[in-house]
């Protein structure tokens, strides 16, 4: 983009990206360096997806800024479409002749989350720039940067979970923290966890040990007891447990008394249960389960219910490792 600029060749853009990401600070630092200060007015149309752009404002305002020149300048104008893809279908496909014919003194960009939902049509038009969720190499130096000069008070955990929490967006990033430091104070994992309504990882340990380790009517009554003093949805506790199942979390023990004949007293045998001790055919009916339980909470079942549902499967799933074993 740097060199389109440099190069003076700016063709039209289409950024799309998931939000938090850059895509409206990006052009709108272009226009900042394209025109100054007191011509930006008349240079740059910017609409948001709060402003109405259905057809008519595609035949009428965009329409008359893009063809009328500009008398005392070189060079081209600037419109900004945000949240492109809030455009209904009949404004897009009107914005393909206009993009077309004023090619020469105007340039578009467009900005969205989704792709799929911008017509082929434009698509063909522009350059397309996609922007990823930033990594946290990126977004580390940034919030220590905004740390430093509002005088915040953060600890090394406290950062890796704004970092996790965020995934990617450096705006949500920020609300977190900002959040987090009015109302705690000081800004650490778990008070970062309980401002966001996230279940802790200490939790979700703790969870996992009395589904694995404790009787149905037990872990049921516990979970219970923690989700209602936590104010945990199970949907979050769904989510935070799939990421254990599938990626690896903390390590779970499972202790299994083994009834020996000819041995007077029972053995405690204990299994470490990290995800990677699943076996795979076990795991994959975990994960099924979990996708089934997700499903149904989306469509509005009970809560109580599917959480027997999920405890049944992960009492089930000790079954099938300690027969294995």
């Amino acid at each position: 983009v740097q060199r389109f600029i440099s190069e003076d060749r700016l063709p039209h853009l289409l950024l799309y990206g998931p939000p938090g990401t850059g895509k409206t600070s990006t052009i709108l630092a272009c226009a900042r360096q394209l025109y100054r200060e007191r011509e930006f007015g008349s240079m740059v149309l910017e609409l948001n997806a709060s402003d109405d752009r259905g057809i008519d404002i595609v035949r009428g305002p965009i329409l008359s800024f893009a063809s009328t020149r500009t008398i005392f300048k070189k060079g081209f104008k600037l419109v900004i479409l945000d949240e492109a893809d809030a455009m209904t279908q009949d404004a897009q496909n009107a914005l393909r002749r206009v993009i077309e014919k004023f090619t020469e003194n105007t340039r578009f960009c467009l900005i969205c989350n989704y792709l799929s939902k911008i017509i082929p049509a434009l698509q063909s038009r522009c350059t397309r720039f996609r922007f990823g969720p930033l990594t946290p190499e990126l977004m580390v130096p940034r919030l220590q940067h905004v740390i430093q000069e509002e005088g915040v008070d953060v600890t090394e955990d406290g950062m890796k979970a704004l970092v996790t929490l965020s995934s990617g967006d450096m705006r949500r990033a920020l609300n977190i923290l900002q959040s987090t430091s009015m109302a705690f104070g000081k800004v650490t994992e778990e008070n970062v966890y309980t401002c966001t309504g996230h279940p802790l990882k200490s939790d979700i340990a703790n969870i996992l040990d009395w589904m694995l380790n404790q009787d149905f009517s037990t872990a049921y009554r516990k979970i219970t007891e923690l989700k209602t003093l936590k104010g945990l949805a199970l949907q979050d506790i769904l989510t935070e447990i799939h990421l254990f199942v599938h990626r690896g979390g903390e390590r779970v023990w499972l202790w299994v008394i083994l009834e020996r004949p000819n041995f007077p007293l029972p053995l405690t045998k204990c299994f470490l249960l990290s995800t990677v001790d699943f076996p795979p055919s076990i795991r994959i009916q975990l994960l099924i389960k979990l996708a089934d339980i997700e499903y149904r909470l989306a469509a509005g079942t009970s809560e109580k219910i599917q959480l027997s549902s999920l405890i049944a499967a992960f009492q089930i799933t000790r079954d099938l490792v300690v027969a294995e074993a």
